[in-house]
């Protein structure tokens, strides 16, 4: 894409009592006419994923994004769940996990109740397409969310195929988690290409808790707050900042001996889209495979039952994704008191078995 050398753009106020009384003030002469230039765009590359325009506010950012078109404003309806703003269930929860918006209680709110960061990405996931364009692209919200918020649009633009979105934002700080083909700073005046570059990797620290922890996680489980007082627990940290917990349960078998189950699994919303709910899960799995244990894990939540079906790490047992004959009225089981409650939802079910190299280490 070409565009032209310059533009300089002007504007005029009118020059009333109180615009002449603040001229007088500071000792400022103004004609009512103001004018400044916008930096050269530099030719970009035909063709690229995401492009991200950065720079200081005030430097030109939105007036050269419309060089590549007009921001779409999603609008919502104040009686209507977010989710059903969509063309259908896959494709709500494919694009709102597509920013890190994970919350199923979330999804299925209004538009109007969300919070900031909520609403920044509920926008979001109805702008990405081919050809998008983003003005002021993570400035209204939590710097951790915006870290959060580019990585998963990076990995679902990437997914997807989606070609020539371009972004605009003041801030500096999402360039690594965004990982943009291409860079032009508006202060600088370069034009960096960049490609896929790794990301900053996150550290995090997984130690065991007390029950206890988990009333600051509880609220933002998809389907139950209560926990298991014989469960064992984890707590999840990133630079000293508590993100997830992670619970299991013994689970008795007659057919395995020292198996485990996955309880309670949460990342808190503003850290949601970084790869640490699975990453915490594997690493508590890997646990206790190391101990000799057998361990596995259900789930209703599809970024999670997805990620195990791909993954090399979780081998799908026979109930995976599969009707549950055991929960039915004429099927007598132990669960008798919920399990018609849960008698329709189809669950992803795994085993963890790791990947293991050539010595037999993982």
């Amino acid at each position: 894409m070409k565009f032209k050398k310059n533009d300089a753009l002007t504007c005029v106020v009118e020059l009333d009592d109180t615009a002449l009384e603040v001229c007088r003030l500071f000792d400022y002469e103004f004609s009512g006419e103001s004018k400044f230039s916008v930096p050269a765009m530099p030719t970009v590359p035909k063709s690229f994923g995401i492009g991200l325009i950065a720079g200081p506010s005030g430097s030109g950012k939105s007036t050269l994004l419309q060089k590549f078109g007009s921001p779409m404003v999603p609008q919502w309806s104040k009686n209507r769940a977010i989710v059903s703003h969509f063309s259908g269930a896959k494709d709500a929860y494919e694009r709102l996990g597509a920013v890190g918006l994970n919350s199923i209680p979330s999804w299925l709110r209004p538009y109007h109740v969300l919070s900031t960061g909520e609403k920044f990405r509920a926008d979001l996931s109805r702008q990405i397409s081919d050809g998008a364009v983003i003005d002021e692209f993570t400035s209204v919200i939590d710097r951790n969310v915006a870290k959060s918020c580019a990585t998963a649009m990076r990995r679902y633009v990437t997914q997807a195929g989606i070609t020539g979105m371009v972004v605009a934002s003041c801030h500096y700080d999402i360039i690594d988690w965004l990982q943009p083909d291409w860079v032009f700073d508006t202060f600088t005046g370069q034009l960096s290409d960049r490609g896929l570059k790794r990301r900053p990797c996150i550290d995090l620290q997984i130690e065991p808790c007390s029950a206890e922890e988990w009333s600051a996680f509880s609220v933002h489980h998809y389907l139950n707050t209560s926990m298991n007082k014989a469960a064992r627990c984890w707590v999840a940290t990133w630079n000293g900042v508590k993100v997830g917990f992670v619970s299991a349960l013994a689970f008795p078998n007659a057919n395995f001996k020292h198996a485990w189950r996955e309880h309670r699994t949460v990342v808190l919303p503003d850290f949601q889209g970084l790869g640490i709910g699975v990453a915490i899960s594997d690493a508590v799995a890997k646990m206790f495979v190391f101990d000799g244990c057998r361990y596995f894990s259900k789930t209703a939540h599809p970024r999670f039952g997805e990620y195990r079906n791909q993954s090399p790490k979780w081998k799908a047992t026979s109930k995976n994704q599969r009707a549950r004959n055991d929960y039915r009225e004429d099927y007598a089981t132990k669960e008798d008191n919920h399990k018609m409650k849960h008698a329709a939802r189809v669950c992803y079910s795994h085993e963890y078995v790791g990947v293991q190299d050539v010595s037999g280490d993982e």
